[in-house]
């Protein structure tokens, strides 16, 4: 059985550049549809697999595994590498393949709930973001998980929180878990961890970290944040960061749950993108 889940993930992996290269899925189509209009091309594919959970129900056989991609990409004068972890499932009866699927990306808890901001007290901390060490700290842990912190199966906003407390962006609130922005003694609020929360924080705080809503991504440089709701139903489904530009001045971006690193900013790729999709966008304020 080993040598045969061995076998299934180089075939997955083989796979996954054969649809890149033949654009035999609609989400392999979208990104290369968005290349093109960039004026940008992918010179060279890699992939490697991981096989993160083995589980059996009876004669059934459950496989959950990744698959990391990485795209050398050139758009006119600018060439550099993107990359991407994919989770997938395959599931077996009685040692025979029966099915291969992306994972999709689980439903957030608590994404109905909005910060309260009735009870901030408007303060200055006298900070400069530091936008810099908010792009390292995205770029070091892009793939992988900072021990300091508490990890979550939808980790992207515990992830962006992270990079911009690393930035120099001061918390606030503790210990209640409605208000302010923060983790603390294995306890964190809702604006630290939830999609919809910290896209609403952004959008009202007046105190520590604060952020300026524009309306172009050219606009954003460096350690800003892109949300993203993806059905467009008013409901903030996942958070980026901005890590690089593209040869247009474009965002590309990293984020968590989905692993993805300089990634290019609309996300039309993504097996969560609807034609309804809706963006925000903020740059970070800095409090002298």
């Amino acid at each position: 059985m080993k040598d045969q889940i061995q076998r299934l993930l180089q075939d997955r992996v083989n796979q996954s550049i054969k649809e890149l290269n033949e654009s035999s899925c609609p989400k392999v189509e979208r990104k290369k549809e968005s290349l093109e209009r960039r004026q940008a091309e992918i010179i060279k594919t890699s992939a490697t697999g991981r096989i993160r959970l083995m589980e059996e129900e009876g004669e059934n056989t459950f496989i959950y595994y990744d698959v990391h991609m990485q795209y050398l990409l050139k758009q006119r004068g600018l060439i550099y590498i993107e990359e991407e972890v994919e989770h997938r499932r395959s599931a077996f009866y009685q040692n025979v393949l029966i099915g291969d699927d992306e994972q999709p990306i689980p439903v957030q808890q608590n994404a109905d709930i909005y910060p309260s901001m009735e009870d901030e007290v408007e303060y200055r901390s006298a900070y400069q973001y530091d936008r810099l060490k908010a792009a390292q700290y995205a770029e070091r842990w892009w793939n992988s998980y900072n021990p300091a912190f508490k990890t979550f199966e939808v980790d992207c906003t515990n992830f962006i929180s992270q990079c911009l407390h690393a930035g120099g962006a001061p918390m606030r609130g503790y210990p209640g878990r409605g208000s302010g922005w923060w983790m603390q003694n294995n306890n964190w609020s809702y604006s630290w961890t939830v999609a919809n929360s910290l896209k609403w924080y952004l959008s009202s705080s007046r105190s520590g970290l604060r952020a300026r809503q524009v309306n172009d991504p050219q606009e954003l440089k460096i350690g800003d944040v892109i949300c993203y709701d993806f059905q467009g139903d008013g409901r903030f489904d996942h958070n980026t960061i901005v890590t690089g530009k593209d040869a247009d001045g474009m965002p590309l971006v990293n984020a968590h749950t989905y692993n993805s690193r300089m990634r290019y900013w609309a996300y039309e790729d993504s097996s969560a993108y609807t034609p309804n999709i809706k963006y925000r966008f903020f740059t970070i304020v800095d409090d002298q």
